[in-house]
């Protein structure tokens, strides 16, 4: 990390205010291997080697920087901007450099804690994050997180998106002070949606929609974007706990009435024995569509969802660290057509991993997983997607998904 102070035309370090340079750069030889069960026992395989960016920490540059108000009084600001170091292209969309991973502006006090703008990591997130051995990245990701990003099986295949699920944008968050080995942290995101008043008047319109009745199909999303959520925990010597809860909602339609709204809470803790340090989480991710109730839909609401354990351990082992995990997911209510006479779908995955420390700022690592598909999951550790084509007029289905990740990681 450089200070900027030194950098001409950036401005001049004192002691009452800084700016801060700082980069990550994260690349791996990665290798994916999917596996799909064709009919009569047969198999289909898609595989990928590919360099690939990030596996062990997220490559990134930013900048950053503090102004001393006096008080104990300060005025920040954080501008993170993922890269893709394999290729050079930003992390943004169509390969963009974006400060998306980060940008916030805000004001501090030792005592009273600090209030953030912007784009900033959601509470929910950092249970998965901070309590996986892996930080869900690279092959190693926790399945929790990789069920999150990844659609769920069955008839709500299109369905389960969360742009929210890692960071909100147009975010006010509070950052309690830690009193007493006591940490918090609350957020509330606007969707910045326009709304229309009567509400017939929301487009298409009234006198669209008469004119082709399948219009009224068409989502608004007038309420999408919108992110509450808590955090809450306790940290102390080789004890750390937390408890998290936050709600997304992500789709909308005036003229139906429905609004869909995915649902996260997640307790998640570690123990360090000093020869290792042993991490757990369970998670509930329930995606909620309110519906105007008819004879179809009695109750008024749709409820698929996915309950995510994950065991870990991280062991110092000579000059560097040895990781381990085992994480599963079990899907409910997603084959809601078959009147749930189909067990619901699950995976299940183990990832080891060694990290070796030539200084601070530079790692070289390896990790390897495998994954288990089960009674119509169909969750990958990454790379391509399963061969779904039919063969012999059956579809095939998938199975188990393993790979690695072999790379050098330097921080600034």
């Amino acid at each position: 990390m450089l200070p900027m102070a030194a950098w001409a035309g950036i401005g001049t370090a004192s002691a009452q205010s800084s700016i801060i340079v700082f980069a990550v750069v994260d690349n791996s030889v990665s290798g994916y291997r999917n596996q799909a069960k064709g009919p009569l026992g047969t198999s289909v395989t898609t595989s990928q080697t590919a360099l690939t960016s990030s596996a062990l920490t997220p490559s990134r540059f930013g900048f950053r920087g503090r102004e001393d108000l006096g008080g104990g009084l300060g005025a920040s600001f954080w501008l993170e901007a993922g890269v893709n170091t394999n290729d050079g292209t930003g992390a943004g969309p169509d390969g963009l450099v974006q400060f998306n991973r980060r940008s916030t502006v805000s004001i501090d006090d030792g005592d009273l804690g600090e209030l953030r703008l912007g784009r900033d990591y959601t509470p929910t997130y950092w249970n998965d994050s901070l309590f996986d051995p892996f930080g869900v990245n690279g092959v190693g990701t926790s399945l929790i997180a990789t069920a999150s990003g990844q659609a769920p099986p069955g008839s709500f295949k299109s369905g389960w998106s969360n742009a929210q699920y890692s960071r909100a944008s147009n975010s006010i968050g509070y950052h309690l002070p830690e009193l007493g080995g006591f940490y918090g942290q609350v957020m509330y995101a606007f969707n910045e949606k326009i709304t229309y008043d009567p509400g017939g008047t929301t487009p298409p319109g009234v006198a669209a929609i008469a004119a082709n009745p399948a219009l009224a199909a068409t989502p608004d999303n007038a309420r999408a974007g919108r992110y509450v959520g808590a955090r809450g925990g306790y940290r102390s010597g080789p004890v750390d706990v937390a408890l998290s809860y936050g709600e997304s909602t992500v789709g909308s339609n005036y003229y139906v009435g429905s609004t869909t709204t995915i649902k996260i809470w997640n307790v998640a803790g570690s123990y360090n024995f000093g020869i290792a340090k042993v991490l757990g989480e369970y998670s509930n991710n329930k995606m909620d569509t309110s519906l105007a109730t008819n004879a179809f839909n009695p109750f008024g609401v749709t409820r698929p969802e996915f309950d995510g354990i994950l065991i870990g351990v991280v062991a110092p082992l000579g000059q560097g660290d040895l990781r381990a995990s085992y994480s599963a997911v079990r899907y409910k209510h997603v084959n809601m057509n078959t009147f749930g006479l189909n067990p619901d779908p699950k995976a299940d995955k183990f990832a080891i991993g060694y990290v070796y420390n030539f200084s601070k700022r530079t790692a070289v690592y390896a990790t390897f997983a495998y994954l288990s598909n089960k009674d119509g999951a169909g969750l990958t550790i990454g790379g391509p997607n399963y061969y779904t084509q039919a063969i012999a007029g059956v579809a095939p289905v998938p199975d188990k998904s393993y790979g690695y990740d072999l790379g050098l990681r330097l921080s600034f």
